[in-house]
């Protein structure tokens, strides 16, 4: 079991005081802990089981304007002293940072919100084995089926976050995963695909034999793909690839990058970056939700951002240091996005297919593509072609490209949102993409 937050506190507060009589002027600590239990089968066999148990702590002090960090560990009272002392002199000799601070005393948390995020739910390994055993068996009925992969992993964890601001607060979260990675063959052919399940909670991650069904039926369909030639095409991208684009664009408003001038999104906002259709959210208070939390690494609170409205980029994602930078003030984003997803469209899965006589629908990209300096955007896929809203057949080796700025005023969605992970998107079309074939 994860430490109890009486524990956690303890060691935290301890830090904080022993920071301040040290010389720091003001310090923040995390203390931390997180039990990992993982199984792996392959081809129908136990392959591995293994369990991990990380107690750490990650304390920052101040100078006035100078700031350093360290991390450890080990959380014995004499190392922690060793630990902070080893930091003040650190710190003293660091440059002064006129944005290093704090966090406003305002902006922080007043309440931890429940979000139903940890379950307490224990499954013992044979459990976790008898979960592996039915999706392996599942998945090998498949007689096109010739490699079968599978894991199931579970996580608790705990954490504390105390500042010399007065600000003390943590909570527990719980994630519950499993994933089927299949090989099919078939004519010579060979081809590999993949599906997993997230959740906080046990009972709503998907069942063994749905999961293996969903990953063969995947991985069969890509069997004897074609070569196609080159073409400017409209591209529509599955949810789990139009999720990546998604998390991208988040990368490009991100408080570091714009104050850094790094990115195509900089001075852009209350500019029109999409068609007045899509809408961006950031919710950080979904129950249940896998990226839901009351305040950022920070403390500071977290509330919904509307980021994109009506296709007018509304917010950056800003933490303390580079909000400073910009003379803006956190809005609760340190450590990145919550519950991040663009709203429905209003055409139906099948009617977006329909949307073009012919376009490609891509399952899987290859490679790291997005340059969000730029806004260039080149990856390797596969997928399928597809003609008069019919899957016609698979595809494999080409280059899709295009610059978001424009591929963002393109795009049209499907209404077939779902929150399964913390960023989530519906099925997504690009008009006008860049293919490059044989």
């Amino acid at each position: 079991m994860v430490k109890d937050q009486e524990y956690l506190e303890q060691k935290a507060s301890f830090c904080l005081d022993f920071a301040k009589k040290s010389g720091a002027t003001n310090s923040s600590v995390v203390v931390s802990n997180s039990v990992s239990e993982q199984v792996n089968f392959r081809n129908n066999k136990l392959d591995e089981s293994n369990r991990s148990d990380n107690l750490s702590i990650y304390i920052s002090t101040y100078i006035n304007k100078k700031k350093s960090s360290i991390y450890s560990s080990n959380l014995l009272s004499d190392n922690l002293k060793n630990l902070i002392e080893k930091c003040i002199e650190t710190t003293k000799n660091t440059p002064d940072d006129e944005f290093n601070s704090l966090p406003d005393k305002e902006l922080l948390a007043k309440e931890v919100k429940d979000l139903n995020l940890f379950d307490s739910t224990h499954l013992e390994n044979e459990k976790k084995i008898e979960y592996l055993k039915k999706l392996e068996e599942t998945a090998s009925k498949e007689k096109k089926i010739i490699n079968t992969e599978s894991s199931f992993s579970e996580n608790k964890s705990n954490f504390i976050l105390v500042n010399s601001e007065g600000f003390c607060d943590g909570y527990k979260t719980s994630v519950f995963s499993a994933s089927s990675v299949t090989v099919a063959k078939n004519n010579g052919s060979m081809e590999r695909d993949y599906e997993y399940t997230s959740q906080c909670h046990f009972e709503d991650i998907k069942n063994a034999e749905d999961l293996a069904k969903l990953a063969t039926d995947k991985t069969i369909k890509k069997l004897n793909p074609k070569k196609i030639g080159s073409e400017k095409i409209a591209i529509i991208f599955d949810k789990r690839i139009s999720k990546g684009i998604l998390n991208t664009f988040a990368s490009a408003i991100s408080s570091s990058a714009i104050s850094r001038g790094t990115s195509f999104l900089k001075d852009m906002i209350n500019q029109q970056i999409f068609s007045n259709t899509i809408n961006i959210i950031d919710k950080p208070d979904i129950i249940k939700g896998l990226g839901s939390r009351s305040f950022d690494s920070e403390g500071v609170k977290t509330e919904t951002l509307n980021l994109v409205e009506r296709g007018k980029l509304q917010h950056y994602l800003l933490d303390t240091y580079n909000g400073k930078k910009l003379n803006m003030k956190s809005n609760g984003r340190c450590g990145g996005t919550s519950n991040l997803y663009i709203e429905n469209g209003k055409l139906t899965f099948e009617d977006l297919l329909k949307v073009n006589s012919k376009c490609l629908y891509i399952t899987e990209t290859i490679g790291h593509g997005s340059n969000i300096v730029t806004g260039d955007y080149s990856v390797g896929a596969t997928g399928f072609f597809i003609e008069n809203g019919e899957f016609k057949y698979p595809i494999n080796e080409i280059t899709i490209a295009g610059n978001f700025k424009e591929m963002f005023k393109n795009i049209s969605l499907a209404n077939d949102l779902e929150f399964e992970y913390s960023t989530n998107s519906p099925t997504m079309m690009i008009d006008g993409m860049v293919v490059a074939g044989k």
